[in-house]
């Protein structure tokens, strides 16, 4: 089996079975990744690596938009919806003006949320034996 097609599977049956928050967790520190990445490549010498990173960041904030679920909690979801409009202009506003600087701003919102949900997460965790 090919070694990179043996991390792809893992990689996919750890995402497909994780739980809801990690999954959350693991989209918010990829779209943290891809807009790293993309800050790394010069965007008028190395378009094609600048906005695929772009691209990539842009479909993990909409997928994390897409699946509110304003039912639950409307006011969060509603906020949550601004934030990443937010962000997914910022990330636009690189993509057209073919440059990085509307990318810290983008990153900054998404590592606040990624904060916000690791303290959810922490909140519901049981305190272990001992502790």
């Amino acid at each position: 089996m090919d070694p990179h097609s043996a991390a792809s599977v893992y990689e996919q049956n750890t995402f497909e079975s994780a739980p809801p928050l990690k999954i959350v967790h693991m989209m918010y520190e990829g779209a943290l990744r891809f807009l790293d990445q993309a800050v790394q490549f010069d965007p008028q010498t190395q378009p094609t690596e600048f906005n695929d990173r772009l691209s990539q960041a842009d479909a993990v904030v909409s997928e994390l938009r897409l699946s509110l679920a304003p039912e639950h909690a409307p006011d969060i979801a509603e906020h949550l919806n601004a934030l990443y409009l937010f962000v997914e202009g910022q990330i636009r506003e690189a993509f057209l003006e073919r440059t990085a600087e509307p990318i810290p701003a983008a990153r900054d919102i998404l590592e606040t949320l990624l904060e916000g949900w690791r303290e959810i997460q922490l909140e519901g965790e049981e305190p272990q034996a001992g502790n």
